[in-house]
């Protein structure tokens, strides 16, 4: 009998946090849905390019703004509170030290 072998690697923390999408010349809103150490679900009114990279910054409740430079690996129409809205999923393609250091201790307390 062949062993399951789990889909995800890292474990998904399911937090709603701000956050702040650079696009050409504009920002768009939206929060996290859950994060990892290597990527995230958003939700936002305005759909991103798959495939394209985005500066973003996600803003954990009680700590400064951590900065992270993201993929869209996927994208779909997701509806909440009857307003049609965007779920996207990203990978981190480029973190600081000091940035990958601040995710690690925002997500450790949540391990726990």
């Amino acid at each position: 009998m062949a062993n399951t072998i789990e889909r995800r690697e890292h474990t998904r923390i399911k937090v709603r946090w701000p956050i702040t999408v650079v696009a050409d010349d504009s920002t768009i809103e939206g929060e996290t849905r859950d994060i990892t150490a290597v990527g995230m679900f958003i939700n936002c009114k305005k759909p991103l390019e798959l495939n394209e990279t985005y500066r973003i910054s996600v803003i954990p409740p009680n700590q400064q703004s951590i900065e992270l430079t993201c993929k869209v690996l996927w994208s779909n129409l997701y509806s909440t509170d009857g307003e049609n809205t965007y779920g996207m999923g990203f990978c981190f393609v480029r973190v600081s030290d000091e940035d990958s250091h601040l995710l690690s201790d925002v997500l450790s307390v949540h391990y726990e």
